[in-house]
């Protein structure tokens, strides 16, 4: 059964660091477009970044762009978000999603995880 888990959530100050994981359990992500969600209380899912199957391409949204890094490690199961310089506004649950195939972001994806919380507040 495969599964898409992530971890690293958590409550830090503005201006503070968090880095999320995603784990793919029962794939390997070599031809699979991963991206990360975000969705806070009242508010629609937004795409904030992906990266690419093949090539490591990235996209970011332009909120998080210069502040937001993702990336893959060699063994092709985990996908990283590193967030820094967090905003109140960054407060959301973040998940992540993949989609086989060779775009850069997901756009009919075929896993999608259950969601970390990160919360942003002083």
């Amino acid at each position: 059964q495969v599964q898409l888990v992530e971890s690293g959530g958590g409550l830090v100050q503005p201006g503070e660091s968090l880095g999320l994981s995603c784990a793919a359990i029962g794939v390997t992500l070599d031809y699979y477009a991963v991206g990360w969600f975000r969705q806070a209380p009242g508010k629609a899912r937004e795409e904030v970044a992906c990266i690419s199957s093949s090539d490591g391409h990235t996209w970011y949204t332009d909120s998080v762009k210069g502040r937001f890094t993702v990336s893959k490690d060699d063994n092709q199961k985990t996908v990283y978000l590193r967030m820094n310089s967090l905003r109140p506004e960054d407060t959301a649950l973040y998940y992540c999603v993949a989609e086989r195939g060779l775009g850069i972001c997901p756009h009919n994806p075929d896993y999608w995880g259950e969601g970390t919380q990160v919360t942003v507040s002083s």
